[in-house]
């Protein structure tokens, strides 16, 4: 009796999340024209490579295999660089700044929907020479989630087109 009323329950509230339009965190509706699609890069082995198409994969899009009439995602750069803010008494840095820089294009049937656009984010850190290792874990955090925050802006950029 408990687990029948514990699944209604559950059942009940999926419902109503539904009908309300809520849908989950990160996936965004993409168009028909992004439905199959490519992504065309120099490197494969960046962040947000990587970021780019788990999120086109989790919006439903389908990647693998030439696709006949398949969009092509073109990503023209992808560069994340790191610049020296302020330096201590002794001459040793004591603040980065971390900064994440793409540019992209999206093509569709030898139409241009998206001409190439860039998209740039910073963030600085602090860093001690004394917790060397956990600053490089940082500085390796936060490239990460820069590329993720520009694969969101892409997206809601890509659910538009």
């Amino acid at each position: 009796m408990r687990a029948a009323r514990t699944l209604l329950t559950s059942a009940l509230a999926t419902l109503l999340l539904q009908g309300c339009g809520f849908h989950l965190q990160g996936t965004h509706p993409l168009p028909r024209s992004l439905a199959s699609a490519q992504i065309q890069a120099r490197d494969t082995q960046t962040d947000f490579y990587a970021s780019l198409r788990a999120s086109l994969l989790r919006s439903g899009a389908r990647l693998d295999g030439p696709f006949d009439g398949a969009a092509t995602i073109r990503i023209i750069d992808d560069v994340a660089s790191e610049k020296v803010l302020t330096v201590s008494a002794r001459n040793i840095p004591t603040a980065y700044q971390l900064s994440y820089r793409v540019q992209l294009s999206v093509e569709y049937q030898g139409r241009e929907l998206l001409p190439a656009e860039t998209h740039t984010l910073t963030r600085e850190y602090s860093f001690d020479e004394t917790t060397l290792l956990a600053k490089q874990r940082e500085h390796d955090v936060l490239q990460q989630a820069l590329a993720d925050d520009l694969v969101a802006l892409i997206m809601r950029r890509l659910a538009t087109l």
